[in-house]
């Protein structure tokens, strides 16, 4: 996922905003205590204060892979959510 190149400098600022858009403080405390990166160096990285390693790169990985997921549940959430507000609007007519 991560080449030799990324390493060393803070993670793209568009990867950092799709990141904190799916991801939360209980997905970095979930993932710091899996991988055993702390919460602080997941969130730092995250925010682009602190440069991306081989060694958080672990946890990242991980957070990715949560923020895909999370991305998709909201995806189907918001689905059905149309679609009970659709038949809702055309009940209450």
């Amino acid at each position: 996922m991560f080449e030799e190149n990324d390493y060393g400098k803070p993670i793209s600022e568009k990867l950092s905003t799709i990141l904190r858009r799916n991801t939360g403080k209980e997905d970095y405390a979930n993932i710091a205590a899996r991988t055993s990166i702390s919460f602080s160096t997941i969130r730092d990285v995250v925010y682009r204060t602190n440069s991306l390693t081989k060694s958080n790169s672990r946890a990242l990985k991980v957070l990715v892979q949560t923020a895909f997921e999370n991305a998709l549940e909201r995806q189907l959430q918001a689905e059905n959510d149309k679609l009970f507000l659709d038949k809702a609007s055309r009940y209450g007519r």
